[in-house]
């Protein structure tokens, strides 16, 4: 791909003698990040049922600060971010307001981009659907059954965890808590159709109001996890450089996923996981379902984008936070603190700043480290390309 592509930064004559190091999760450790001229990334997406929180946003600026860093060392990078415009959760929210899924993952999928753009985030190299991924799909649970890794069962097929040792590689999690997240995240340990408790569906049978594919193993929907393995390897081939999303989905999702991706490829699915921490309010974390949500489209009605983002890269992302009343005060004044710097000063102070912030940002994406050294170089200036490192553009 040409140097003029979005997706990569020109050159800066100034190559990084030092290597990036990122914690992998399934390593358990802040390794050297090390991939070729081009890095591709998957994130997982939104399921496009409601509005855009700021726990999802705390997700997407950390790959986007990533991704900055990433092409300020002279990477091309290709982050994909699936949209899940069918799956359980989707359906059931259509089926309360009586509209159909498709609309609701239209609507909600243009607030979504709304709601990123405002944010400033890179576009992504490739936003697919899972439902532009049937045949996809439906190829990819074929090769998983020849390979004697699944199995058919009332109507349905399912993973079968037994025959695969490495299951738990990522997320290093006991029988016991694996069961009892399973049942929390929508695995469905309870399903009478599995072997285990633990095996998950690859094709699930579809109830008489949801929508329908045909199949060979007969008329369904894909399940949950194969989406995302279906639509990884279609964009980016059968080994990914990074992969993440929120720490919610290390199990079930990213374990299931792994597990039927590299019985397929007999390759390594990622080679390093990254994971977002969570974003909590009332002591819980923020989620849908418990109702605990800050939209990001209500903070755009009263904050500068900016500030938003200033609120998330102030906290690491491996560390999970508590939203309260104080949050975006305190970030809409550094921005204001930020905005008064002056746009010129010494050049050596400038660039004293800028290799602060990017030796913060190759030291595990320590955005806070980062945030601080901007705030001690306020009031000399020359801040402005240092914050650009963060998203946040001062001009």
């Amino acid at each position: 791909m040409p140097t003029s592509s979005p997706f990569r930064r020109p050159p800066t004559g100034e190559p990084p003698t030092e290597p990036m190091r990122l914690y992998d999760t399934a390593r358990q450790a802040a390794v050297p990040f090390e991939p070729g001229p081009v890095v591709t990334m998957y994130t997982c997406g939104i399921t496009p049922y409601d509005a855009t929180h700021l726990g999802h946003a705390a997700t997407y600026v950390a790959y986007d600060v990533l991704q900055r860093r990433l092409r300020d060392r002279n990477h091309e990078t290709r982050c994909v971010r699936n949209i899940t415009d069918v799956d359980d959760d989707i359906l059931r929210k259509a089926r309360e307001i009586g509209v159909h899924y498709l609309d609701l993952a239209a609507a909600e999928t243009a607030r979504f981009n709304s709601d990123m753009e405002a944010l400033g985030m890179l576009p992504c190299w490739s936003e697919p659907r899972a439902t532009s991924a049937i045949p996809d799909i439906r190829r990819f649970i074929g090769l998983v059954l020849d390979r004697g890794y699944a199995y058919r069962s009332g109507g349905s097929v399912y993973f079968d965890v037994s025959a695969f040792d490495r299951f738990g590689q990522i997320s290093h999690l006991d029988r016991s808590t694996m069961l009892t997240l399973a049942a929390e995240r929508g695995g469905n340990p309870d399903d009478p159709h599995k072997h285990d408790p633990l095996d998950f569906v690859l094709w699930q049978k579809s109830a008489p109001d949801e929508p329908v594919w045909e199949s060979k193993w007969g008329p369904g929907r894909p399940g949950w996890h194969i989406e995302c393995s279906a639509l990884a390897m279609r964009e980016l081939g059968d080994t990914v450089d990074l992969h993440g999303g929120g720490s919610d989905l290390i199990f079930p999702h990213h374990e299931c996923e792994a597990a039927q991706s590299e019985v397929v490829t007999g390759k390594r699915f990622v080679r390093h996981w990254m994971h977002q921490a969570m974003v909590c309010m009332d002591g819980a974390k923020m989620s849908k379902s418990l109702g605990n949500l800050v939209f990001v489209s209500d903070l755009l009605k009263e904050y500068d984008p900016r500030a938003v983002r200033l609120a998330i890269v102030a906290h690491h992302y491996r560390d999970s936070w508590e939203w309260d009343d104080r949050v975006m005060p305190a970030a809409a004044a550094r921005l204001e603190v930020w905005l008064s710097s002056p746009a010129e000063s010494r050049a050596i102070t400038a660039a004293t700043t800028l290799s602060q912030v990017r030796a913060c940002l190759d030291d595990d994406l320590d955005t806070p480290s980062a945030v601080t050294a901007i705030d001690a170089a306020a009031s000399t200036g020359g801040i402005r390309a240092a914050a650009a490192l963060l998203g946040v553009q001062l001009w």
